[in-house]
């Protein structure tokens, strides 16, 4: 067998046994991982409307939905997320000079708990937490619908980069 045949081998054994993922979605799931749970989030936070939890819940369905290639499974799926929305809180911000408010500050936290079923080495615990501010003279019923749906995008692509986003 010649040098040529020899290269064009090895050069065939090279290929195929490396293997490159390409993701146009930045997700980094595990090549054999099919199925994600995600358990409805609780809510724990006194100041939280009643549907905040569900809100969250499904905007992050929808965020790992459309950014990776697995199904959402009821239970058992080869990634697992559960959590409790810990902190919903209205603080003032943007003090002027008459010792008013211009702003106020609605943050939102997230406790986190992230299974991974076929890497158990990622698994892990956390928090996070995303505000949007809004008008002192806007009452917070008025706007609180919108800035929930806000905060919670926010939270899902934050928890998504944290777990699946390879950063």
């Amino acid at each position: 067998m010649g040098k040529g045949s020899a290269l064009a081998i090895l050069g065939c054994i090279l290929m195929t046994s490396c293997q490159v993922n390409y993701s146009f979605t930045g997700a980094d799931t595990p090549p054999d991982a099919r199925t994600v749970t995600i358990d409805p989030f609780e809510n724990r936070a006194t100041l939280a409307p009643p549907n905040s939890a569900q809100v969250f819940t499904e905007r992050l369905r929808d965020l790992i939905s459309a950014q990776t290639p697995l199904n959402i499974a009821q239970q058992d799926g080869d990634l697992e997320y559960a959590g409790t929305i810990t902190g919903y809180d209205v603080q003032p911000v943007a003090i002027q000079a008459n010792e008013t408010a211009a702003m106020n500050r609605l943050t939102i936290t997230v406790g986190v708990v992230y299974i991974n079923n076929k890497e158990p080495n990622k698994n892990g615990q956390f928090s996070v937490s995303r505000f949007a501010d809004y008008d002192s003279s806007q009452d917070l019923v008025s706007v609180e619908d919108a800035l929930l749906q806000t905060i919670s995008d926010q939270l899902a692509q934050d928890i998504f980069d944290r777990t699946l986003g390879n950063w």
